[in-house]
């Protein structure tokens, strides 16, 4: 029997059928979903492009975006905890969107070192909250059993915000300046605001947003107990971890390979090798939510990583710049299942507890590690041997994934998730 099966079962009798959501509520949420994501992609790569614009160093632009990154990453475990805490994740998401937009607005008005860093810290710790506050808000909109579809439409809005975003900033720094971008970041705050009132507060199930009643504020000392006290939630983090450690450096290798065999088309051929998963995202994450339901989740997290094994074996073997863009369309099946399966099983581990985004930011905490050593280990065996070396690590943390979930990761979905 595993740990999260060893829970009391506080649901002993036969609960009665969850009320659906309004339409209203569940189109709100899309609809905040993709505006946020706009938001969000704001403070993408356009922020090293503002800031060479503005005669900042290459090792200045560094450091603030190592600060907001490094807050992003351990600020996330906290994050959770806090969000556990309150009751209405509503009024937590809505916050953090403010804090962002009036960061954007430091940063477009004010991009001296002070200001820039004031507005990194600010973006970096909202996002510490809002990412958890959506997860929390999907779970406790809908039934139990449909969380997984709901989880699928997220990661499609998110997607398809995230893709049009970056044309629209993108043009705008191209015809107006670098300056627009975070002005136009900062107005798409309203329609996300006003996305945010279309959920009523009557249709979140406050218990269920938080995988059970409300817990006291933790500390990171208590969070690593949680994880290490329960053997699959532990387990998960670290197949997790693994997926980004494989993940990450993939695209940067193939967009430097793209630069070292004609540099006229590596732009061209990165973004398109970026835009193709996302459209992929875009179109399968709903399919995938239906399947958690019928298959369970643990034969989903074995097809994710044995497509991204599958991407990593063909990207070292492949040397048409063509062909190499198409292979990343895998990377679109991956991030689907990955973004669904992710906070699915988050919730699935932590049922009953009341610490659904505590464990979240433990889980996130492990896939910002993953991702940060992958780049940095991928380029120092690009550059001490070759990219192909790079590429074979790569593909060996992914065979260890791959087989940890198969012999370890047991099936999270109960069985009235199913109905």
């Amino acid at each position: 029997m595993h740990d999260h099966d060893r829970r009391p079962n506080v649901h002993s009798d036969a609960p009665a059928p969850a009320p659906s959501p309004s339409r209203r509520s569940q189109r709100g949420l899309d609809w905040f979903i993709f505006f946020v994501a706009d938001v969000q992609t704001g403070f993408g790569p356009f922020i090293a492009v503002y800031l060479t614009s503005q005669k900042w160093t290459q090792v200045d632009i560094g450091f603030v975006l190592t600060v907001g990154g490094l807050i992003s990453l351990f600020g996330q475990i906290p994050g959770g905890a806090l969000l556990d805490r309150m009751q209405q994740p509503r009024r937590a998401a809505a916050i953090a969107v403010a804090i962002i937009c009036v960061s954007a607005l430091i940063l477009a008005l004010w991009p001296t070192y002070l200001g820039v860093m004031i507005s990194r810290i600010l973006q970096a710790g909202a996002s510490c909250v809002l990412g958890p506050a959506i997860a929390a808000l999907s779970l406790g909109l809908v039934p139990r059993a449909r969380a997984g579809e709901r989880f699928g439409r997220n990661a499609s809005f998110a997607s398809i915000g995230t893709g049009i975003a970056a044309a629209v900033m993108g043009a705008c720094g191209y015809y107006i300046s670098n300056q627009a971008v975070f002005f136009v970041t900062a107005l798409l705050g309203i329609p996300a605001l006003m996305a945010l009132l279309q959920i009523k507060p009557g249709d979140i199930d406050a218990t269920r947003s938080h995988g059970g009643a409300a817990a006291k504020l933790s500390s990171i000392a208590e969070a690593l107990r949680l994880a290490a006290s329960h053997k699959t939630i532990f387990l998960f983090a670290g197949c997790v971890f693994l997926f980004h450690l494989a993940n990450a450096a993939v695209l940067p290798l193939v967009a430097s390979n793209f630069t070292l065999r004609s540099s006229s088309t590596a732009t061209p051929l990165t973004a398109v090798a970026m835009v193709i998963p996302q459209f992929i995202v875009a179109m399968l994450s709903p399919f995938v939510g239906k399947q958690t339901r019928i298959i369970g989740r643990r034969p989903l997290l074995l097809a994710g990583f044995i497509a991204l094994l599958a991407r990593i074996t063909l990207t070292a073997l492949v040397a048409d710049p063509i062909m190499l863009v198409a292979v990343q369309a895998l990377d679109g099946i991956s991030a689907a299942v990955l973004g669904v399966l992710v906070p699915l099983t988050i919730a699935d581990l932590t049922r009953d507890t009341g610490r659904f985004n505590l464990v979240q930011g433990i889980v996130g905490c492990a896939m910002g590690i993953g991702a940060s050593i992958s780049t940095t280990m991928a380029g120092y065996l690009a550059d001490r041997f070759n990219s192909t070396t790079a590429f074979l690590a790569l593909d060996a943390v992914a065979v260890i994934g791959l087989l940890t979930i198969w012999l370890a990761m047991p099936e999270t979905r109960r069985d009235d998730d199913a109905s």
